[in-house]
């Protein structure tokens, strides 16, 4: 399969504001391993090679564990690799993600501003919202990782 098109050259203006979108993201204090989890469990529910291959690699580099990046999609079988704030963060990511089922349940929203506060919790959901824009470009625009 070919990529179909450039978005950035055919909607520059739209492109630069989700390029904006995660630099205030990257910009706002998230841990960015725990940025790069949320990256990387929604391009897993979406099936986006192109995002996982990007979001394995940076997370590598940051220092994650290549067993927990390797049980990722497995989490909730392998609990004792992840601490309490990244189950949320996983359980926020796949109920964005997947938003048709019930939203944001209560227990996650709750438990979220408990761990995080209201104000790195709104960047965390924002954080979940941008990667699955990000997926439906990719995926949409047949991007594929390179070998």
């Amino acid at each position: 399969m070919e990529k179909r098109l450039a978005i950035q050259n055919h909607f520059p203006d739209a492109y630069r504001l989700m390029k904006e979108l995660d630099g205030l993201i990257n910009n706002s204090g998230i841990n960015p391993l725990h940025l790069e989890l949320i990256k990387i469990r929604a391009s897993q529910i979406n099936g986006c090679a192109y995002c996982l291959n990007l979001h394995n690699t940076d997370a590598a580099r940051l220092g994650e564990a290549l067993g927990k990046l390797y049980v990722m999609s497995a989490w909730r079988e392998a609990l004792n690799w992840f601490t309490e704030e990244e189950v949320i963060l996983l359980r926020l990511t796949e109920e964005v993600t997947q938003i048709q089922q019930h939203g944001i349940s209560d227990e996650v929203f709750n438990r979220g501003i408990e761990l995080f506060g209201e104000g790195k919790f709104a960047h965390l959901i924002m954080a979940a919202i941008s990667i699955n824009s990000w997926n439906r470009v990719a995926i949409g625009l047949k991007m594929h990782p390179r070998k």
